[in-house]
């Protein structure tokens, strides 16, 4: 940048993401000291807009971070009643008692939640203690200082040409410098996969695996609503051709939250992944449920489900990831907020002590040491093998093997040790030439819905002169290798209709990005079998404005 000089701005700790992990970072760092400089910086409009995560929430990191949450008034309002499991077949469901299963599976104490609204609330948590929060400011470059070392970030970069030169309007953007800088951009944030790459914080590690989370929510018919239920399946419409189950959560207001998750590992490059979830809709189950109902909301994110053997070291001089940028789920209890909130708290308290003795721009090895050794890694190591086990021996197995073990880890043992993951999700990808296409169902438009439409209930906007956010490492691959090789999957694992192949005026195969319907899931980044997508950040503000999710 030679035209446009940049401002820079000083801080203790500048954190990337307003989210569980970073906003819980920021509220312990104000706890533990007042005066610290504290700066959050969120790419969604506001705070929760690009929070994709109707949950069942474990409260313990907030009792961690904020003993008094309920006091203080967070939304937190509709408590577990009860749990279901079921194995689904196409025309039933098998109940699973609840008996057998590993006390961790218990939802007891935990509550259906809105994560964005959660998140909100803890912003204004925060910014009472005194730290800054900027939403619409998205993060596109890290600075580096004269030793290798994370500076901070540059932020707020606006104006840019389709073509990626500075247009009339443009803004650079301002450097946020900090002692440490923490990156809690969620999955696959693109500082992070950075980050990740230039330290080489991985080696070593098992490569990370992801789910592709699909969710709307569901005004139903108050007569068939049941505050506080929670459902999760298994089986149908999936079957062998992927891993992956549902959830129905019961909120308050006769919502329900019906969501689906398909494990990116899968084979077969004809799946796709929305259209499974749209026919699970039409089981007799849920379509009994949903009979009279209406969506009103819709959204799709990746889901980090590697666990424990894929957390790659989390800190490099001057930075530290958190939550879900490090993979903090819990694949079996369908949950990570509480580990990010955790994970965040301790890098908070690792930076405060560095800051008092007088450090910065280094390591911070006692937050990675807190992360593996504490709770977080407690909770993670108990269920590392179900993962693995699902991937390579199917369902069965991750319901029997998988449960025996985490019984065993419950009492401190395990006897299968620590099982790999093997390849990565893109590597998983097979020929479509050794698969079967798959004959999907037209969506109804009562209980199933076309993606385009229903991409609109995501309310999702990107400016369409700045550049597409969704780059090509080289142009030629989708038509020369993943149309002709793997069947073009990116017209089918993306859930918003970003990718598909058309026929140009000489009736040649075009590779078209409609980079406007993206919907910040990261799907493409992870499961492009050529790894020829890279997703980065679009101009702050843009993207998804999820309501309540």
């Amino acid at each position: 940048m030679t035209e446009h000089t940049r401002e820079a701005m000083e801080y203790d700790v500048v954190i990337v993401g307003a989210g569980p992990a970073g906003l819980s970072a920021a509220i312990r760092l104000k706890q533990l000291d007042a005066e610290l400089n504290v700066v959050v910086l969120e790419k969604g409009s506001e705070v929760g807009a690009h929070i994709l995560s109707g949950a069942v929430l474990d409260p313990c990191g907030l009792d961690a971070l904020i003993p008094d949450w309920k006091a203080k008034g967070a939304p937190l309002n509709v408590p577990v009643k009860d749990d279901n499991f079921y194995m689904l077949g196409e025309a039933g469901q098998i109940r699973i008692p609840n008996w057998p299963m590993p006390p961790l599976m218990n939802n007891h104490g935990n509550y259906i939640v809105s994560m964005g609204n959660v998140c909100r609330w803890m912003a204004e948590q925060a910014e009472e203690l005194g730290v800054e929060i900027f939403p619409g400011m998205a993060c596109s470059e890290i600075v580096y200082g004269d030793n290798g070392e994370i500076k901070g970030v540059v932020a707020g970069e606006f104006g840019k040409n389709s073509d990626g030169t500075p247009g009339p309007g443009y803004e650079p953007g301002m450097e946020l410098h900090g002692k440490y800088v923490f990156l809690s951009e969620g999955v696959r944030g693109s500082l992070a996969k950075e980050v990740i790459a230039k330290y080489d914080l991985s080696k070593g590690k098992e490569p990370q695996k992801f789910g592709l989370g699909m969710k709307e929510i569901w005004e139903i018919d108050p007569e068939k609503h049941r505050e506080g239920s929670v459902t999760h399946t298994m089986g149908w419409p999936l079957g062998s051709n992927a891993g992956g189950g549902s959830f129905i959560y019961h909120l308050d207001n006769n919502q329900v939250y019906v969501g689906f998750v398909v494990h990116l590992n899968y084979e077969n490059p004809h799946l796709y992944p929305y259209m499974e979830f749209q026919r699970f809709k039409h089981h007799p189950m849920v379509a009994e449920l949903l009979k009279g109902g209406k969506r009103v909301a819709y959204g799709a994110r990746a889901i980090s489900e590697g666990g424990y053997q894929s957390m790659p070291k989390m800190v490099a001089p001057g930075v530290a990831l958190l939550g879900c940028s490090v993979g903090m789920v819990n694949v079996p209890r369908i949950k990570g907020n509480h580990n990010a909130m955790l994970s965040g708290k301790a890098a908070a308290e690792a930076a405060y002590a560095a800051i008092q003795d007088g450090r910065a721009s280094d390591e911070l090895t006692a937050y990675e040491t807190e992360v593996r050794t504490g709770a977080i890694g407690t909770d993670l190591k108990k269920v590392r093998n179900v993962k693995p086990l699902w991937s390579k021996r199917g369902l069965l197995a991750s319901l029997t093997v998988g449960g025996f073990d985490m019984w065993t880890n419950t009492l401190g043992f395990s006897l299968l040790g620590t099982l790999g993951h093997g390849k990565s999700d893109a590597e998983a990808t097979g020929e479509a030439k050794n698969f079967k296409p798959i004959d999907y169902p037209k969506p109804d438009g009562k209980l199933s819905f076309d993606r385009l439409t229903n991409v609109s209930f995501a309310a999702t906007n990107h400016e369409e002169s700045q550049p597409a956010h969704l780059k090509l490492k080289d142009p030629s691959i989708p038509v020369s290798v993943n149309l002709p090789k793997y069947g073009g999957p990116s017209a089918r694992y993306c859930p918003a209709g970003v990718y598909e192949f058309v026929k140009d005026e000489k009736g040649d195969d075009k590779f078209v990005i409609n980079f406007q319907n993206c919907v910040h899931c990261k799907t493409c980044d992870i499961k492009d079998p050529s790894q020829n997508i890279n997703w980065t950040v679009p101009q702050g503000g843009d993207g998804p404005n999820y309501p309540n999710m």
